[in-house]
């Protein structure tokens, strides 16, 4: 059964340079998600409170509210905190950086320019696992508040299928 489009949730492409989204949202689009964007820091953090956004590339270097501080707020919040980032700089291989942004719990950090198709592989991998854990929640969500009326019933299996690896 396949998910409405306005149903799935989007990647949310940040960066305070339009080319950057421009071209950001142009390596992505063969994947067929939803995308948004956000060209500050503050209208990202505005973007993931609403909800529905399943990945986050995000520029380092902002001029307002940073990459790091934006991946740092997005860490404290339970609505927000199992959001991958993507972190992505045009500072050069900075290994300082790098590990800041590690620190803050970031899925991955990426250095400008980025090939296009890594972008796509990386991407697509960060979404099927953040739905996966999404569905997954909400299974249990679902078995601990009982709603199906079978509270000592085992949680629901996955079935007899292996779990696939994104392609």
């Amino acid at each position: 059964m396949a998910i409405s489009t306005a149903a799935r949730p989007k990647i949310l492409v940040v960066d305070d340079r339009a080319d950057t989204l421009f071209a950001m949202e142009s390596a992505l689009a063969p994947l067929g998600y939803p995308l948004d964007r956000a060209s500050t820091g503050d209208d990202a953090l505005k973007a993931v409170l609403r909800g529905g956004i399943a990945v986050v590339l995000l520029d380092v270097m902002m001029p307002d509210v940073s990459g790091f501080e934006v991946a740092h707020y997005m860490a404290r919040l339970e609505l927000t905190q199992d959001i991958p980032i993507m972190m992505i700089t045009g500072a050069g291989q900075d290994p300082a950086l790098a590990t800041r942004a590690f620190e803050l719990g970031v899925a991955d950090y990426v250095v400008k320019p980025v090939e296009p198709w890594v972008m796509r592989t990386k991407v697509r991998y960060l979404y099927e696992t953040s739905r996966r854990l999404h569905s997954l929640r909400e299974r249990l969500r679902t078995y601990e508040s009982g709603a199906d009326g079978a509270h000592a019933a085992a949680p629901p299996e996955l079935g007899d299928r292996p779990l696939s690896r994104p392609a």
